[in-house]
């Protein structure tokens, strides 16, 4: 369909949502976040003649984050998604999940960072609120899928449903969705992965919502000024525990720093150590000592990486060149796979050339072309070297 097409009156609302009848006989429950993508897709869900409902989670104190913008499932965004409820004529509910999304996800951010790694609450948000417990809502409500405005593709394949990366690369989210199991993706549906984000604010303008020109989230939402280490201590004081900053190779001591929770593995600014001969970068953090490690370069360079829990989407495909993705930003790079995600046992990826800021605690993603076929959470890396040397893996304290 071509963009100049692309209007309420000629996009086809059903097939985006593959329902499993005739669409006046389903109900779709969309995951409403206040945003203008979880909004379209209420509006594309109306217009299939089914009967819509839409449920957001109130995920953290509503009223401190009245009027901040970009933030996800408070404050000023619960008014907005009621609005676009209101404007659509769809029932909508709000739920109470402060609790349960603070012990899950903002209590475990905080205890990743404490530990040295890196966390990723994103994924955690996706595999607890929103992909289990506001599943299990929509089922209870006798919904016939679940729709939300995630930027990936849900595929039919041989064997059932297949996530895919977004048509529009610069979108994608399936970084974030690798947990995402069989049965959670049966019920799942994707409309926008096959649309740049131009034509969903172009629908948004042409449905009357008055989310179409909202800003996009930008920052982890209960963090919304990018201050991580600010909330780590608010929940966790011990993390202001100062220490040394040491050269990973010489062990020399460089300076001090004020807590490991200020660092991750990669960084270079913020050291504060100058007058070294070359750039220096966080290689390594050690929580049990407050020690934060730093070296040049070529010490970043990675081998390989062992993942916990892991997950496996459908079956791996056989004689398929197998890629992967470190960060949410990263290109995904070739990789050998040892063992079988999904199987409870850690599972080992090697990469075809050396990758730089692999950083414990962060999840490394699957891809055979553009399907995600799983992935895991980095418990430890292996240094880049020759095949004489075979180092152990190293990590920060393991989860």
């Amino acid at each position: 369909m071509s963009a100049l097409a692309l209007s309420p009156d000629t996009v086809n609302a059903a097939a985006l949502f593959d329902l499993p009848r005739p669409a006046a006989d389903c109900r779709i429950v969309v995951a409403m976040s206040g945003g203008v993508d979880s909004s379209v897709v209420a509006a594309l869900a109306a217009q299939t003649a089914a009967e819509v409902i839409g449920i957001t989670l109130q995920l953290y104190d509503y009223g401190a984050a009245t009027g901040r913008k970009g933030a996800c499932c408070a404050g000023d965004d619960i008014r907005d998604a009621r609005a676009v409820a209101d404007r659509l004529g769809v029932a909508h509910y709000v739920f109470d999940h402060e609790s349960a999304f603070r012990e899950e996800v903002v209590e475990t951010f905080a205890d990743e960072y404490l530990a040295g790694r890196t966390p990723i609450p994103c994924i955690r948000c996706n595999m607890g609120p929103k992909f289990t417990d506001l599943l299990r809502m929509a089922k209870e409500l006798g919904a016939d899928c679940l729709a939300t405005g995630h930027y990936v593709r849900r595929v039919e394949g041989e064997a059932g449903a297949e996530l895919w990366r977004a048509e529009d690369a610069s979108r994608d989210q399936s970084y974030f969705l690798y947990a995402t199991t069989d049965a959670q993706l049966d019920f799942l549906r994707f409309p926008l992965g096959g649309l740049p984000k131009t034509e969903v604010r172009r629908l948004a303008e042409a449905f009357g919502l008055t989310v179409a020109a909202k800003p996009d989230s930008q920052d982890i939402c209960f963090v919304p000024d990018g201050d991580y280490a600010r909330i780590v201590k608010a929940m966790r004081p011990e993390g202001a525990r100062g220490g040394a900053i040491v050269h990973a190779e010489t062990g020399e001591r460089l300076g001090d720093h004020a807590g490991i929770i200020h660092f991750t593995v990669g960084q270079r600014r913020g050291l504060e150590i100058g007058g070294q001969p070359e750039p220096l970068y966080v290689v390594a953090l050690d929580a049990d000592s407050a020690e934060v490690r730093v070296g040049p370069k070529r010490m970043l360079a990675t081998g390989a990486a062992r993942l916990v829990e892991t997950n496996r989407i459908g079956a791996l495909p056989e004689g398929t060149e197998l890629t992967a993705k470190v960060r949410s930003l990263a290109k995904p790079v070739p990789v050998t796979l040892e063992g079988v995600p999904g199987e409870g046992a850690p599972v080992t990826i090697r990469f075809a050339a050396p990758e730089y800021g692999v950083a414990p605690g962060q999840a490394a993603v699957l891809y055979a072309g553009e399907r995600v076929i799983g992935g895991g959470w980095i418990a430890a890396t292996e240094p880049a070297a020759s095949p004489a040397v075979q180092p152990s893996m190293a990590s920060s304290t393991q989860p």
